[in-house]
Parts: C-alpha cells; structure tokens; sequence
C-alpha cells in the first residue's frame, strides 16, 4: 500500500501522524510526505528577510524526521507559510495534483478543515479537489487529522468540528512520534502547551482509552471506496 501525507507546515505530519505512519513504515507500505508551505517566512514583518540558510535547516530536519519514521519520501513545496490564503487555490490544487500522479497512492491523511490554521483549511480543501474520485484516480481512502494547538483551539466554532470516527493502535510506535517532534527543536514547546511531550502522551492516552487499546491517533474518515 502507498500512503501519502500531505501537510501544510514542517512537523504538522508528526503531530498529525507521526505514530501512525511509523506504525504504517514498520509493516511494510510505502509512506511518502508532502510538505506544502516553507514553514517560515510567518516569523518575519517582510517575507523576503527569511534567511534562506533557515528553510535549508528546516527541511534537512524533516529528512531526519522522515528517517526516523520510516518515510520513504519526502516532497517540499514552498508555498507562504500562514498566507496560503494569497495563492490561488488553483496553484495549490494542481501542486497536489502532480504529487498525487507522481506518488499514486491509495490512501491519503491531511489536515481537518474546521482548523483554526488558515493553511490547514485551505490545504484539507485541495487535497479533496484533487483527490476527486474520478474513474482510474489511485485514492481509495482520505483520512483527516488533528494538529493539536490548531485543532482544538478553533474551539469547535468552524465547521465541521473535529470529530475522529477512526482510530489507530499506536501503542508500540508512539515514542516514536515523540522523538520526532523533539527534532524540531523551534517547533516543539513545554507543558502545558499542546506540542509538548507531555500533552501528545496524554492526547493519545486518551484516544486509546476512547479506542480501547493503550494508546492511538483519531481520524476522520473522509472517504473510503471498497
């Protein structure tokens, strides 16, 4: 099975998935990740005062992160961190388009589109744009994700409101997710913060007791054609 993560941000695929897709790597199936935006340029009042040796940093972390996970791929895009809302939706699409042609894979996860994040909504809507069921198309399964510190924090006011219906046992690969978040040393936080080691053990304790088992990631089910 080829799986294909597509995210907005750097280290939006291990908060995301991260335990999930080692779980995924770990049994066998070919995983790529597509990482849309730069991740940067946000930080700065001009986006043109980004040091270019910062975005060069930042994607050698994501190869690390994708060693670590068991991805076989990673795809970098450099759309405007946080202002994917002044890209034409077009240009977004046909990206995702060529990834999906490239990669062919049958089962997608991205983000969920009541996030609070403006590139996580706008990329949940060109995944499903252009990863329209048309006949021959390669995906059979898209799956939404939290990213906590976004998704919660929209507080259920835009729709639709997260609400996971598919569950992964992540029990044995969940300490792998940890170690890869703390490899985005700019990205990660302490506790109380939601990216914080502590907060994705606990979000996942969670998950496993609503699932049943000692630990997993919630997803929505998208869609599923069998």
């Amino acid at each position: 099975m080829r799986v294909l993560v597509i995210a907005a941000h750097p280290d939006d695929e291990v908060l995301g998935c991260g335990a999930t897709v080692a779980r995924l790597a770990g049994e066998g199936h070919e995983v790529h990740a597509a990482i849309l935006g730069e991740g940067l340029t946000s930080r700065y009042d001009h986006p043109e005062d980004m040091d270019r040796g910062l975005l060069d940093d930042i994607r050698q972390t994501s190869r690390r992160v994708a060693d670590l996970l068991g991805v076989k791929e990673v795809h970098f895009r450099s759309f405007p961190d946080n202002r994917f809302d002044t890209v034409p939706l077009l240009s977004i699409i046909k990206e995702i388009e060529g990834l999906l042609e490239k990669v062919r894979p049958q089962v997608i996860y991205t983000h969920h589109g009541g996030d609070l994040n403006i590139d996580h909504v706008i990329t949940a809507r060109a995944v499903m744009t252009a990863a329209r069921p048309l006949a021959g198309g390669p995906v059979k399964e898209i799956y939404a994700f939290e990213i906590p510190s976004s998704t919660e924090w929209a507080f259920s006011q835009f729709t639709p409101a997260f609400s996971p219906n598919t569950f992964v046992d992540v029990s044995r690969t969940l300490e792998i997710k940890i170690q890869a978040m703390l490899l985005y040393e700019s990205e990660a936080r302490l506790f109380p913060h939601p990216r914080s080691a502590e907060a994705l053990r606990a979000m996942a304790r969670k998950w496993g007791g609503t699932a049943g088992v000692e630990a997993a990631e919630a997803f929505a089910l998208v869609r599923r054609i069998v």
